[in-house]
C-alpha cells in the first residue's frame, strides 16, 4: 500500500483556506499548519480539523509527518519560504505567481533539483479537466494549427491604497495577481513567445491597474491578454485555429464549460468541466503523483516553464516600467 502523503500548509490566509477545503473534501491528508503567530495556526487548525499547529514556519518544515508544503504566503515571501522548506527536505507546491521574478524562480528550481525534491507551481487552472481536454483537442488537430488566443482576467477589486493588491512592496497589482492566469494559458498552448509588447495603466500607489499584452510566435500565431484590478470583464477565452475554434466560458480559468466549432460554425463538441469542490485538488494530485513516482517534473507545469513564465512577466514589467521595492 502506497504511503499517504502528508501536507503541511505554510501561511493561513484566504488562498490557504480555499486549498485546504478542496484537499479535505477530496480525501487528501493535511497533517500540519504553520504560521508566524501561534494563534493564527491554532485558528486554522481548529477550522479544518488539522492535528498539529505550529507557531513558526521553521517548526512546520521540521515536522517529520509533513512530506510536502503548500506555500501560501504573499508573493515576496515565496522565495524565502520555498528555500526554507527545501533545505528541510520537503517537497513544495508554491502558490502562483511562483515568485516576483525569474531570478528568484531559478534559485528555487535549482535548489529543488539539487535536493532531489519536487517543486510545482500552484497554477491550478492547468490541471483542471477542461484544460486537459483542450490540450487533447489541440494535439489531435481538431482545430488545425493554432493562429490566435484571446484571454482576459478582469475583476473589480478593492480600491483601498492600503490593500495588499495595491501595495507595490507586497507585489500587488494586476499583473502578478491576475495577469499570470492568461499569460500562463498562452504559454500552455503556444509556448515561448518570439516577441512581447505590453501596455499598462497604474494606480496612485504605483501598482498596475490594467495590463495588456500582445505576444507573437515563430509560427505566426498571436496571443492577446488583458488583465485589470479596477474593472470587471467577461473573463472568457478562445483558441482559434485554421480548422476551427474553442470558446471557453466564464470563468475560463476555473471549472467551466467550452464548445468546439469548425469553420462552418458546426458544433463539434461541448465539454462540461464541473468538478467537486473548487478544483484546487487536481494540482495536489499532480504533486503527489510526482512524489510517488520519484519524478522531478511533469509535462503539465514543469518547473523550467515556471521560470520562463516569470521571465516573460519580467519583460512585461520592463516595458511598462514596473519594479517592486527591494527587488534584486
Amino acid at each position: 500500500m502506497a504511503k499517504t502523503i502528508g501536507w503541511g500548509i505554510l501561511a493561513t490566509g484566504w488562498i490557504a483556506d480555499l486549498f485546504v477545503k478542496d484537499l479535505i473534501q477530496t480525501g487528501h491528508s493535511v497533517v500540519a499548519v504553520g504560521s508566524r503567530a501561534q494563534a493564527s495556526a491554532d485558528r486554522f487548525a481548529k477550522m479544518f480539523g488539522i492535528a498539529t499547529a505550529h507557531g513558526s514556519y521553521e517548526a512546520l518544515v521540521a515536522d517529520p509527518n509533513v512530506d510536502i508544503i503548500y506555500i501560501a504566503t504573499l508573493h515576496p515571501q515565496h522565495v524565502s519560504a520555498a528555500k526554507l522548506a527545501l533545505n528541510a527536505g520537503k517537497h513544495i507546491l508554491v502558490e502562483k505567481p511562483f515568485t516576483l521574478n525569474a531570478g528568484e524562480a531559478a534559485d528555487i528550481v535549482d535548489l529543488a533539483r539539487a535536493k532531489g525534491l519536487v517543486v510545482l507551481e500552484a497554477m491550478w487552472t492547468r490541471f483542471l479537466p477542461h484544460m486537459r481536454r483542450i490540450r487533447e483537442i489541440i494535439a489531435a488537430g481538431t482545430i488545425g494549427e493554432v493562429r490566435s488566443i484571446t484571454a482576459d482576467h478582469r475583476q473589480k477589486l478593492p480600491d483601498d491604497p492600503k490593500h495588499r493588491l495595491n501595495a507595490l512592496e507586497l507585489g500587488g497589482g494586476a499583473l502578478l495577481d491576475l495577469g499570470i492566469y492568461p499569460i500562463s494559458f498562452t504559454w500552455d498552448i503556444l509556448g515561448k513567445p518570439e516577441s512581447i509588447k505590453a501596455a499598462a495603466t497604474f494606480r496612485d500607489t504605483g501598482a498596475d491597474a490594467q495590463v495588456a499584452t500582445l505576444f507573437h510566435y515563430e509560427s505566426g500565431a498571436i496571443a492577446t491578454t488583458l488583465s485589470s484590478s479596477d474593472s470587471a470583464g467577461p473573463n472568457q477565452a478562445s483558441v482559434v485555429g485554421t480548422k476551427g475554434r474553442i470558446e471557453i466560458d466564464r470563468v475560463w480559468y476555473s471549472p467551466t464549460t467550452f464548445r468546439v466549432y469548425d469553420n462552418e460554425d458546426n458544433l463539434l463538441e461541448t465539454f462540461d468541466g464541473s468538478v467537486a469542490a473548487r478544483g484546487m485538488q487536481f494540482q495536489a494530485e499532480e504533486a503527489e503523483r510526482l512524489i510517488a513516482g520519484g519524478l522531478f517534473e511533469g509535462q503539465i507545469m514543469p518547473p523550467s516553464q515556471s521560470v520562463d513564465i516569470m521571465a516573460t512577466l519580467d519583460e512585461v514589467r520592463r516595458q511598462i516600467g514596473l519594479r517592486y521595492p527591494g527587488e534584486r
